[in-house]
């Protein structure tokens, strides 16, 4: 190969060179992070909830005034409900996965107002009709009985004597395996013992790159949630969910028409909604590498043409002293190579060490290796192609008119 010519003349026009390495360099970092970000968006969107997706869907609930009997209130909703054709069970809670709102709370192993917490979580109301109206996998345990049910009403912070845990949580607090029939502390002193563990449940808030190993941390506790503004959580038969949402309108207003029912859709929709900034936010950074591949494609052409204007007599003389046309496109190859290269080892140094900032400062996941150099390999290619029909414009050159006047 001629690599000491090429590396004389690209010394003569560094300029160019240095720029269109740069903007490779450029272009590998950011490609190679937003890959990185795109994928974790795509795996957190995938997440399973925990719930019987396909066949749940959810309505939020507020009565115009204050009823004089709240808890007999909701018991008249899921009376209607539960009796609604194709309904299999019906729940209220405080929330449920994906919801965008909750609470949360520490967990501490240990009782004491200054333990720290061994682990974050959020709660969950529900009855003994929670585990079969949301679908949710039991793994371990058991779950509430009707005489472990209790009322959680505003402002109430009542203690819980067993809860159920997901488990993520349950292997988080409990490494060993051994979660069952353990006592953790959350809400005040009394000790709440571990009755039973659901394959997962996610949290009321997306999981988001950094936040994803938290995505699963939630506890149920026994209580019914008394409050003039809640959530119902309705599972149907298999195939169901349409003629359900349009009959739980009537049968509610049956109950009363003195109330404000929002969102009432399948969870379907919950879940486009809560993904809906990852989403865009997935598209906004392909776009973008997008056009940063292709700002570098039209630059690598733009320079390699360039310089054949400037080198049409060298070529032609090289023509002319018997180079063949391969070797015209050999040396403009050969030639790119050496600027893309350079540029794909500042792109591998400045992508890793900004998404090492990244992960130090922001919180994001680190980025596998995989992903800058699959970005190395793909600016690579893409710029021998982009160099291909300048490269052939050279070497199609006539010695005879290259040299003319010479």
């Amino acid at each position: 190969m001629e690599i000491l010519p090429i590396l004389v003349a690209l010394r003569r026009n560094k300029v160019g060179a240095i720029l269109v390495a740069l903007q490779i360099a450029l272009t590998l970092a950011v490609v190679a992070n937003a890959m990185s970000i795109i994928q974790q968006h795509q795996s957190d969107m995938r997440r399973p909830s925990g719930l019987d997706e396909a066949n749940i869907l959810t309505l939020q609930n507020h009565w115009v005034g204050q009823p004089e009997n709240l808890r007999a209130s909701i018991d008249a909703d899921l009376a209607a409900m539960r009796g609604t054709p194709g309904v299999v069970d019906a729940e209220a809670t405080n929330s449920y996965p994906l919801l965008g709102g909750g609470w949360s709370w520490g967990i501490r192993l240990k009782p004491g107002p200054q333990t720290a917490p061994a682990a974050p979580t959020t709660l969950y109301m529900a009855d003994t009709h929670g585990l079969d109206a949301m679908g949710l996998k039991l793994v371990g345990g058991r779950w509430f009985t009707s005489s472990e049910i209790g009322e959680w009403r505003a402002n109430d912070e009542p203690g819980s004597p067993s809860t159920v845990l997901t488990a993520a949580l349950a292997k988080k607090l409990f490494p060993a395996g051994n979660a069952l029939g353990q006592v953790i502390y959350m809400i005040n002193e009394a000790p709440v013992r571990i009755i039973g563990i659901v394959e997962r449940a996610q949290t009321p808030w997306p999981a988001q790159g950094f936040g994803s190993s938290f995505a699963e941390f939630s506890t149920f506790l026994p209580f019914q949630f008394v409050n003039n503004g809640l959530n119902y959580i309705v599972r149907t038969k298999p195939g169901q969910v349409g003629s359900v949402m349009r009959a739980l309108p009537e049968r509610m207003n049956r109950v009363t028409r003195q109330r404000v029912m929002d969102r009432l859709q399948p969870f379907s929709e919950t879940r486009t909604a809560a993904y809906r900034t990852q989403q865009a936010t997935s598209w906004l950074l392909g776009t973008v590498c997008a056009l940063l591949l292709a700002i570098t494609g039209f630059g690598t052409v733009g320079l390699t043409m360039y310089w054949v204007g400037q080198r049409r007599r060298q070529i032609g003389l090289r023509r002319a002293l018997g180079a063949r046309r391969v070797d015209i496109l050999r040396y403009f190859h050969t030639e790119n190579l050496v600027i893309a290269g350079s540029g794909a080892l500042l792109g591998v140094a400045g992508g890793l060490g900004a998404n090492l900032w990244m992960a130090t400062h922001l919180g994001t996941v680190r980025m596998s290796p995989v992903y800058i150099l699959i970005g190395a390999v793909a600016v690579l290619v893409l710029t021998q192609l982009a160099v291909i029909w300048p490269a052939y414009r050279a070497a199609s050159i006539a010695p005879s008119l290259a040299t003319r006047g010479l």
